[in-house]
C-alpha cells in the first residue's frame, strides 16, 4: 500500500468525473481499474515467487523472452516510467504544501522557448525546486540502506492509512454528507468508450505501483510467501480504500464541484470544517504522497542496478555501496533524473507519460507467465496464478484495448513512450557488444 496510495486518490477524481460525467460511472471505472490491477497482481504473484530477483519485471521478461526485452523494460522504467512517476509524486506534494505556502505557486523563471505543456513557454515555479529537494532527500535516505528506507516506509505508511481512514470517516459521517446521486451529470461529457478509457488511465495511475514489491526480490526475506501475500492482499485493500474515499467525496460535494476542484479532498474538508479542515487533509495528502515517493525511490532504483549488474548498462551503476549495502549509484541516477522531470511539465502530463509505456511492459510481463509455463515447466512455482490461463489472458486483452485507446486520445504522451522504448534498441546492442568483449577478455 505504501507505494500505491500516493497522490492519485487526492487528485485524479477531478479528471475522472470530467471524462465520464457521473459519479456512478466514476465508481465503475474505479472498480474496473481495481479488478484489472488485481488480475495483474494475481499474475505477477507467480512470477515474483518463482523468480525473486532484484529488478522485478526486468528479471521476469529476461527469463521469458531473453535479455533484449528485459533491457527495454529497464531502459523505459529508468528514463521515463519510474522517473516521471517520482516527479509526479513530488509535484503533487508541493501542490498540497502550497495550501500553507502559496508563494510556492509563484513563477521563479520562465524559459521563453516553446518546450512547455501545450507547446508554450516553460514556467518553473518555486514549488518545483522544493519538489526536487524532496526527491534528493529521500534518495539520500535510501542511499543509507534498505533497512533505513524500509523503516521510514513502514512508519509513514501506517500513519498514512490512519489519516486516510479518518478522512473517509469524517466525510461519510459529517452533517454535510448526503445520499450520492450516481446519475448526476456534469457537462460536457465525452461520449462512449473514449471518456471511460480517459478516466481509466487516471484510475490506473492511482493504482500504479502494485507491482513494485517484486523489484526488491533479492533483498526480502522469504519472498516465496511475502510477494503473493503483499500483491494480492494489498491490491484488494486498496480497491476498498479508493471506493470508500470517493464515496466520501461525492457524499459531500456534487459532481460539478468535484469536476471543478483542484484538490478534491481539501475542498471536501473545507466544506465540512472550514480552512482548518482543508489544511488537515492537505497534511494527510502530503504524508500519503511522501510514503509513495519514498517507496518508489526504494523500489525503482533496483531496476537500473539490475540492468547494470548484468552488463547492459554503465558498470558503476551496478555496484553495491560497501558500507550501506545499497545500489547507491543507481539511487543517485534515478534521483537526479527524476528531478529533471519535475521541471518538464504539469502533474497530468507526468502521469500520462507513465501509463502508456508502463502498460506495454505490464502486458508483456503477464504474458510471460504463459510463456514460462511452456518454456520452463520444471521451474519451482511456490504460488500459481489463480484462474490460469483466463486471468492473465483477460489482463492482456484489456491492456491491449487500453493502449489502443490511449494512443488515440493522448498521442503526444503515447508517442514519447514509444520513442523512448525505440531509442533503447541501439543501446541494447551497444551494451551487448561491450558485454561480449568483456566476457571474451
Amino acid at each position: 500500500m505504501g507505494t500505491v496510495i500516493g497522490s492519485g486518490i487526492f487528485l485524479v477524481p477531478t479528471d475522472m468525473v470530467k471524462a465520464v460525467g457521473t459519479p456512478g460511472t466514476v465508481f465503475a471505472v474505479w472498480v474496473f481499474g481495481g479488478v484489472l490491477s488485481l488480475f495483474g497482481a494475481l499474475t505477477y504473484a507467480e512470477l515474483s515467487a518463482a523468480l525473486p530477483a532484484a529488478g522485478g519485471e526486468y528479471a521476469y521478461l529476461t527469463a521469458a523472452y531473453g535479455p533484449f526485452w528485459g533491457f527495454l523494460y529497464a531502459w523505459t522504467q529508468t528514463w521515463v516510467a519510474k522517473s516521471a512517476s517520482i516527479a509526479a509524486l513530488a509535484t503533487a506534494f508541493y501542490r498540497y504544501l502550497a495550501d500553507f505556502l502559496p508563494g510556492l505557486q509563484a513563477p521563479l523563471y520562465v524559459v521563453p522557448w516553446p518546450i512547455g505543456p501545450g507547446g508554450g513557454p516553460l514556467e518553473i515555479r518555486y514549488g518545483q525546486l522544493l519538489a526536487i529537494c524532496l526527491i534528493l532527500l529521500l534518495s539520500a535516505v535510501n542511499y543509507r540502506g534498505v533497512r533505513v528506507g524500509g523503516h521510514v516506509q513502514v512508519g509513514v505508511t501506517a500513519l498514512k492509512v490512519l489519516l486516510i481512514g479518518a478522512v473517509i470517516a469524517i466525510g461519510l459521517l459529517s452533517r454535510q454528507a448526503h445520499v450520492v446521486n450516481l446519475s448526476t451529470s456534469t457537462t460536457p461529457i465525452p461520449g462512449g468508450p473514449a471518456g471511460f478509457f480517459v478516466a481509466l488511465v487516471a484510475a490506473l495511475w492511482a493504482y500504479d505501483g502494485w507491482n513494485n514489491a517484486g523489484m526488491l526480490g533479492s533483498e526480502v526475506e522469504n519472498p516465496h510467501r511475502t510477494f503473493p501475500l503483499a500483491l494480492i492482499a494489498g491490491v484488494t485493500a486498496i480497491i476498498g480504500v479508493y471506493l470508500l474515499t470517493n464515496l466520501a467525496y461525492f457524499s459531500v460535494l456534487n459532481a460539478g464541484e468535484v469536476a471543478s476542484s483542484d484538490r478534491v479532498a481539501s475542498d471536501m474538508m473545507r466544506r465540512i470544517a472550514g480552512p482548518h479542515g482543508a489544511g488537515a487533509v492537505s497534511v494527510a495528502a502530503m504524508i500519503s504522497i511522501f510514503a509513495a515517493l519514498n517507496g518508489s525511490i526504494l523500489s525503482g532504483s533496483r531496476v537500473p542496478y539490475a540492468m547494470a549488474r548484468d552488463g547492459y548498462f554503465f558498470r558503476h551503476i551496478g555496484r553495491v555501496n560497501p558500507t550501506f549495502r545499497t545500489p547507491s549509484a543507481s539511487i543517485l541516477l534515478l534521483g537526479v533524473w527524476s528531478s529533471l522531470f519535475v521541471l518538464s511539465g504539469h502533474y497530468s502530463d507526468l502521469y500520462n507519460a507513465v501509463i502508456f509505456p508502463s502498460w506495454i511492459l505490464y502486458g508483456m510481463t503477464a504474458a510471460a507467465v504463459i510463456v514460462l509455463r511452456r518454456k520452463n515447466p520444471e521451474l519451482a512455482r511456490p504460488y500459481r496464478t489463480w484462474g490460469y490461463p483466463w486471468v492473465p489472458i483477460a489482463f492482456i486483452a484489456v491492456t491491449i484495448l487500453l493502449l489502443c485507446q490511449t494512443l488515440i486520445s493522448s498521442p503526444r504522451a503515447s508517442g514519447i513512450g514509444l520513442v523512448v522504448i525505440a531509442l533503447g534498441i541501439p543501446f541494447f546492442f551497444y551494451w551487448k557488444k561491450r558485454r561480449n568483449h568483456s566476457e571474451a577478455d
